[in-house]
């Protein structure tokens, strides 16, 4: 396993769970899952996605995979991120600036992600804050190369990865969802979010005040 990758089973809660899950489809009434596509190709993801805070990661054929300030089918801004979410980077992450972007994936049944690193971001510092909610999915991690060994291991409703370090950018993915391994979910399937620090902080300055 690369170093940096950390996984913390059963970190929240089914309380905790829920009211997560509440918060997230708060977030969904207000920015609602949209479907990406591929760079070149136009292919669809076969995931769903959202996001919120200030800034949101998306995908098209036309451009790319970017960062945008609003949603790209409605054109608004992105929701601010429920405080459960930041309270969550500030205990876990071990780093000194707030997230900027919470990536929402929706996996539902037969949907999975293909080995990928997180690059389209300026501070390569920061690292990854994975949450799971809902069904099981099986997880994979490598190297820094695509061709590198893999480790696959199961993440369950309520888990966290932190993805630090040398796994920073590491090539990971999912390779499938388990459908009907939790109940958290009335529709089935499973929510994922990614914090993410997307810019460098400024310097500190010490002549500044």
């Amino acid at each position: 396993m690369i170093e940096g990758f950390r996984h913390l089973p059963g970190h929240l809660d089914r309380p905790a769970q829920e009211a997560l899950l509440a918060a997230i489809r708060a977030v969904l009434a207000e920015a609602p899952l949209f479907v990406p596509t591929m760079p070149r190709s136009g292919r669809p993801f076969s995931v769903q996605m959202s996001n919120c805070g200030p800034l949101g990661w998306v995908s098209d054929k036309a451009r790319g995979y970017r960062y945008e300030a609003c949603h790209p089918v409605t054109g608004q801004p992105w929701p601010a991120m429920p405080e459960m979410v930041t309270a969550l980077w500030w205990a876990l992450a071990g780093y000194g600036a707030p997230p900027e972007a919470c990536l929402i994936n929706y996996y539902a049944p037969g949907a999975r992600l293909g080995s990928h690193r997180d690059e389209d971001e300026a501070d390569m510092a920061a690292p990854l804050l994975s949450i799971s909610l809902g069904d099981e999915a099986v997880f994979h991690i490598g190297g820094r190369k695509r061709s590198d060994a893999k480790t696959r291991l199961t993440l369950a409703s309520g888990d966290i990865a932190i993805l630090a370090g040398p796994a920073r950018l590491a090539y990971h993915g999912i390779d499938r969802i388990r459908p009907g391994t939790s109940d958290l979910i009335a529709e089935g399937g499973r929510f994922n979010l990614t914090l993410r620090r997307v810019t460098q902080p400024a310097p500190c300055d010490p002549q500044a005040g």
